[in-house]
């Protein structure tokens, strides 16, 4: 990772990880069982924030794409890809807080694309892992006309496939 470069005496020391390799560790290492038919009949897609794809490649050499995808392979029975997706996804207008520094009319503008996106796909589920994608699209949805779409983060949905 890159931030190696910058501390590598820390990471020697005390190493790191994402949510995301978490996850993939808990479920490999059968920590927990998941029920992927708790969304049976839900149409589920994934949203790729800027800074877990593009910029995390660009800055250290990794974009998270597969990983989440991996993760919700074991949760859900119906996944979607939005017509872009991974390094073709767009902005969901939300990046920089962008929530909340003023430039509503942009903001909604961008996240209108995201919002078509959605629509094409067919998804009453949005799973995102990033908490400002996850405040623009809930602060847009009912703009857009989409008031039913649920988004969820990540960790939510393996929260509800978890079974005892």
């Amino acid at each position: 990772m890159g931030f190696a470069r910058w501390f590598p005496e820390a990471f020697r020391q005390y190493g790191t990880h994402t949510v995301f390799d978490a996850l993939i560790r808990f479920i490999r290492e059968n920590r927990f069982r998941l029920d992927p038919s708790r969304y049976a009949g839900r149409r589920i897609t994934y949203h790729d924030p800027c800074n877990y794809g593009r910029k995390s490649e660009a800055t250290f050499g990794h974009g998270y794409y597969e990983e989440p995808r991996w993760i919700l392979s074991r949760c859900v029975p119906e996944f979607v890809e939005l017509p872009g997706n991974r390094r073709r996804q767009i902005c969901c207008g939300g990046g920089g807080g962008a929530l909340v520094n003023g430039y509503n009319d942009e903001r909604i503008r961008y996240g209108g694309r995201k919002m078509e996106q959605i629509r094409q796909s067919g998804a009453d589920i949005i799973v995102v892992p990033c908490h400002s994608c996850h405040g623009q699209l809930e602060n847009i949805k009912e703009i857009f006309g989409m008031p039913e779409l649920e988004v969820k983060y990540l960790w939510e949905v393996v929260a509800d496939c978890i079974v005892r």
